[in-house]
């Protein structure tokens, strides 16, 4: 953690679980008692519009809770990326999926394109646990948390019957990030 905070914004259309993955992460960072604030916004169609969830994770106290200068930024549709893509300071974290095409204005942060989509579906079929395949990602990437808080943050928040399923999708995010 540069400074010893992360500004973590993740984004997508509405349905993918960005709000949730932000959720996740902020719980996992409080269950390692990091400081944490999170914060979501998203246009007025419930799916399908542009949505934002925003984390801040800190070692201190935070002083303010809204994410100013991004250190990570996640993006699932390319709507969302030529969005919030620029302003990404030089040197900040940018994970993709691998079916966007990143602006020029990302030329110097440190982008990795990852198969979140793709693997959600072939390593669960199941579309909707992209969420928590960027999960597994992000964790492993930024190390926000161990292993093992960030599995039971993702148990606490996941629909019962669906653990597996989800704990699949958590492993196989974790396996996109060497």
């Amino acid at each position: 953690m540069k400074n010893g905070q992360m500004q973590l914004r993740l984004t997508g259309s509405g349905g993918q679980g960005v709000i949730l993955a932000s959720v996740i992460l902020a719980e996992a960072a409080v269950m390692a008692d990091k400081y944490t604030a999170q914060s979501q916004s998203y246009g007025p169609e419930a799916r399908g519009g542009s949505c934002k969830a925003e984390c801040i994770i800190s070692d201190a106290p935070i002083a303010f809770t809204k994410v100013t200068v991004p250190t990570f930024l996640l993006a699932l549709t390319q709507k969302a990326l030529d969005t919030y893509a620029p302003g990404i300071p030089e040197g900040a974290t940018v994970v993709i999926d691998e079916s966007l095409s990143a602006p020029e204005c990302l030329k110097n942060a440190r982008v990795l394109a990852l198969p979140i989509l793709r693997t959600a579906k072939e390593k669960t079929g199941k579309a909707f646990t992209a969420n928590i395949v960027a999960v597994g990602a992000i964790n492993r990437l930024l190390k926000i948390v161990s292993a093992e808080a960030i599995e039971k943050a993702v148990l606490m928040h996941v629909p019962a019957g669906s653990e597996s399923i989800n704990m699949a999708a958590l492993r196989a995010g974790e396996e996109l990030v060497s």
